[in-house]
């Protein structure tokens, strides 16, 4: 049995006529304003396409003729598999899936401390997301301390590929980064060919608010592209900072600058599979934070979905990071309200969806769990009402009758499963009997829940023969116990 596919769409905080007022005003932005590129052969690309460059200062300004080719070569939607048979996921049109993701440098672990994260922690999230039902895809989540610069794209993607069979995505941190870890995938794969026709890795790029893309950023776009790999071209304006204020003056500035990753992609090599991408944030003006986890920031991630549908682009979207620094009232209410904007929206590639604290700096293995808890009643407010004959239950009723009770009747037993969502780390029994059973709260619920996935026998998804073979290929790769 496949996995359940969730869609949304239902929500819409923008009418089609303020989507066309975004829209209009981003073609002026990108014709007018332009884009700033340190890439020569980026440049000379969109020059030869029909883009106008100012080489002196590095600017380019496409024509609407050209982000309109680019953006219809774009694949509406793709598959993106996973190691494992069956958790493959078909992104876009308004298909819902939640993963994980941020690349935080903390984690607060088990014992409650909050320290740098190491590779052991990647392997061990790998794992944990691994064994959550509403974890669709695994976008490596730390930054792993104890590895060389130089080698951490390779490890990273090495033990989150042998812990999950779920997709896989990442950035990469240094120069050879995408060739090592596309050759990798190939041994894993059968070879490029085969990898690049079921991809199950994906890579990040990063575009610099406001209109700006470094040279190492584009590179790394023109690589991906070349290999026709899932893709996201990662934009994150923080209104008020590197973005205007308001959240649509935000909306315009990203959707140019989500557009530009998909006309370099596409001008790399039609058809490549990418995302548009957007992590917008807001500012507490008090004391010039990022805000992740704010309202706002739930708004702009649905109205990108928005934008995204408009384009028929699948898009790659930001909710479910907290602000808050421990898994609390505060994180429960942010993630959940944000989750479930994006939801209903129809968002295709929820990421950060998992665990991350204190504005995507800290993952917490214990938020994991309690996510998984809220994207499960995201995805089950989504599942909505089923009405037909049985579930309107005429004839059980009538069987019943006045005075009766329905605890006992065949109907009962059928769906009171199906019918309702039942979350891991929530108690639901009386006073007397939470206290009994230790007065935990969530926390610990959750806690109980990461250890004994972690506890269980280690899987791994790369068999014995192909991990010699990356061995011998990369001794660099770092052994975990």
């Amino acid at each position: 049995m496949g996995k359940v596919q969730y869609e949304g769409g239902g929500y819409k905080v923008l009418s089609d006529r303020e989507i066309a007022d975004i829209h209009e005003t981003t073609m002026k932005v990108l014709t007018q304003v332009g884009f700033e590129i340190y890439y020569p052969p980026a440049l000379q690309l969109l020059e030869n396409s029909g883009a106008r460059v100012d080489w002196e200062i590095n600017r380019v300004y496409p024509t609407r003729d050209l982000i309109s080719r680019c953006i219809k070569s774009a694949p509406s939607e793709f598959v993106y598999y996973g190691l494992e048979p069956g958790q493959e996921i078909t992104v876009g049109g308004k298909k819902v899936h939640f993963g994980t993701g941020g690349l935080a440098i903390f984690v607060l672990d088990l014992e409650r401390n909050k320290r740098n994260s190491t590779i052991k922690d990647l392997s061990d999230l790998a794992r944990l997301a691994d064994n959550l039902e509403y974890v669709d895809f695994f976008i490596i989540p730390v930054y792993p301390h104890d590895i060389n610069m130089d080698n951490i794209d390779l490890n990273s993607f090495y033990h989150a590929l042998r812990c999950t069979g779920k997709p896989v995505m990442g950035g990469s941190l240094n120069p050879d980064g995408v060739e090592n870890v596309v050759q990798m995938a190939s041994f894993l794969a059968g070879g490029l060919e085969n990898l690049m026709r079921r991809p199950f890795i994906g890579f990040i790029a990063s575009i610099t608010s406001p209109l700006k893309i470094s040279s190492e950023q584009v590179e790394l776009i023109m690589k991906v592209a070349g290999y026709r790999l899932p893709l996201a071209t990662s934009t994150a304006p923080a209104a008020g900072a590197t973005s205007p204020v308001t959240l649509a003056g935000t909306l315009v500035q990203q959707n140019a600058e989500a557009l530009m990753g998909i006309i370099l992609a596409q001008l790399v090599n039609p058809g490549t599979p990418v995302f548009y991408s957007a992590v917008p944030v807001t500012m507490d003006m008090r004391t010039m934070s990022f805000l992740m986890g704010s309202i706002e920031s739930g708004l702009m991630n649905a109205a990108i979905t928005q934008m995204a549908h408009y384009y028929r682009v699948p898009c790659y979207i930001t909710v479910g990071a907290t602000d808050s620094k421990l898994p609390d009232a505060q994180a429960a209410h942010e993630s959940a309200t944000t989750a479930m904007l994006a939801g209903l929206a129809g968002g295709n590639f929820i990421h950060e969806a998992f665990g991350m604290l204190d504005g995507a700096l800290t993952a917490s293995y214990a938020q994991y769990v309690i996510d998984n808890d809220i994207i499960g009643s995201c995805l089950r407010t989504l599942q909505g009402i089923e009405i037909n004959s049985d579930s309107l239950a005429f004839d059980v009723i009538s069987r019943v009758g006045p005075g009766g009770h329905y605890l006992s009747d065949e109907h009962t037993v059928k769906h009171m499963i199906s019918e309702t969502y039942s979350p891991q780390a929530s108690d639901r029994q009386p006073y007397q009997g939470w206290i009994d059973a230790g007065a935990k709260d969530s926390w610990n619920r959750a806690e109980s829940v990461v250890l004994e996935i972690l506890n269980r026998q280690i899987k791994s998804y790369i068999p014995s023969q192909i991990e010699e073979l990356i061995y011998n290929k990369f001794p660099e790769i770092v052994l975990i116990a």
